[in-house]
C-alpha cells in the first residue's frame, strides 16, 4: 500500500449554472421524458449517468423533427432560433441557461442593436458562443486568439464581449494590445466570477502537494484552461476523465494528493477517484 494522503478541493466541481441545470433534469425525469438540446455539460461521466435515468441527448437536426415534447436549455444557453423552432414544434422548453450566460446575451443585443461593431473572445463552435453570436444575427466576429484578427483591418472603434469562461488575464491582454494598436476598446468584462475566482483558488491549492489529479471531461473548455493553471503551479498534475486512467505510477508512498477539477466536474466523480487512489 503507498498510503497516501488525499485531499479533494471543496472549491471544485459544478457552478451553479450547471447544478441549477441538473436539478431541473433530475426533478422531470422523475414523472415524464426529457430531452437535452447538447451534452446537459461537457463531462461524459455526468451526461451517462443522466442517461441512465431517461435523459435523450439530441442535437439542433434532431430537435427540428422534434413534436409536443420536453426539451432542456442547458447552461450554456442558445440563440434565437432555437425559441422559434420551439414555438413552430409545440415543443415544451424547459429553460436553463445559465443567469450570467443570459445577461451577457442581452448585453450583446443591446450593442448589435446600437450597430456596435461586436468582436467575442471565446472558443469557435462552443455552444455558448453560438448562443451569444445568435443574438447578432452571426454578425459578432468571434476569435480565440488575437492573432486570428488583422489589426490594421479593424474597426477603429469596438466593442469587446468574453465568453463566460475565458481567463481574465488572456481578456485584458487583448483589450491592452488592441488598445495599443490605436483602437478604442469598449471593453465588458463578462467573465463569470464563479470561474475567475478558481484560477486564483487553483493556484494555491495546487502548490499544497506532491501530485494533483486534475479531474475534467475532454469536452470542457473551462477544464482545459483551469487544469493549464495546475500544471504551471505543479508540474507533476495529470489529467483524468475517471479512475479508469489513474495510473499507480505516478505516485509514491506516503504523497500528499490534491483532486480537483473542472466547473463541469461532478464531485461524486472526484469521490470515485479519492476512493481508487486508496487502493493503491
Amino acid at each position: 500500500m503507498l498510503n497516501l494522503n488525499v485531499e479533494i478541493d471543496q472549491n471544485s466541481g459544478f457552478c451553479f449554472g450547471v447544478v441549477y441545470a441538473i436539478e431541473m433534469a433530475e426533478d422531470i425525469l422523475q414523472h415524464d421524458k426529457l430531452y437535452c438540446l447538447g451534452d446537459i455539460v461537457h463531462n461524459d461521466e455526468e451526461v451517462k449517468r443522466l442517461e441512465a435515468k431517461g435523459l435523450t441527448i439530441i442535437d439542433h437536426d434532431e430537435l427540428r423533427n422534434l413534436r409536443d415534447v420536453n426539451v432542456l436549455i442547458r447552461a450554456h444557453g442558445e440563440p434565437p432560433s432555437t425559441y422559434q423552432i420551439a414555438i413552430e414544434n409545440n415543443l415544451t422548453l424547459i429553460d436553463a441557461s445559465c443567469p450570467v450566460v443570459l445577461k451577457l446575451q442581452n448585453r450583446i443585443k443591446n450593442s448589435f442593436d446600437k450597430d456596435e461593431h461586436i468582436f467575442i473572445y471565446g472558443k469557435h463552435g462552443h455552444a455558448e458562443v453560438k448562443g451569444l453570436q445568435g443574438q447578432t444575427n452571426g454578425e459578432a466576429v468571434v476569435f480565440q486568439d488575437l492573432s486570428e484578427l488583422d489589426i490594421h483591418q479593424l474597426p477603429r472603434e469596438l466593442t469587446l464581449y468574453s465568453q463566460t469562461t475565458k481567463s481574465t488575464d488572456q481578456f485584458y491582454k487583448i483589450k491592452e494590445e488592441l488598445t495599443a494598436a490605436g483602437i478604442q476598446v469598449n471593453a465588458n468584462d463578462t467573465i463569470c466570477r464563479q470561474v475567475s475566482n478558481r484560477d486564483r483558488d487553483l493556484r494555491n491549492f495546487a502548490k499544497q502537494f506532491d501530485i494533483i489529479v486534475f479531474v475534467s471531461g475532454t469536452k470542457s473548455s473551462n477544464g482545459k484552461v483551469l487544469y493549464t493553471i495546475c500544471k504551471e503551479n505543479n508540474p507533476n498534475t495529470y489529467f483524468v476523465s475517471n479512475k479508469d486512467e489513474l495510473d499507480p505510477t505516478w505516485f509514491n508512498s506516503n504523497d500528499r494528493v490534491g483532486i480537483c477539477g473542472a466547473t463541469s466536474t461532478p464531485m461524486w466523480l472526484m469521490e470515485e477517484i479519492k476512493n481508487e487512489l486508496h487502493t493503491y
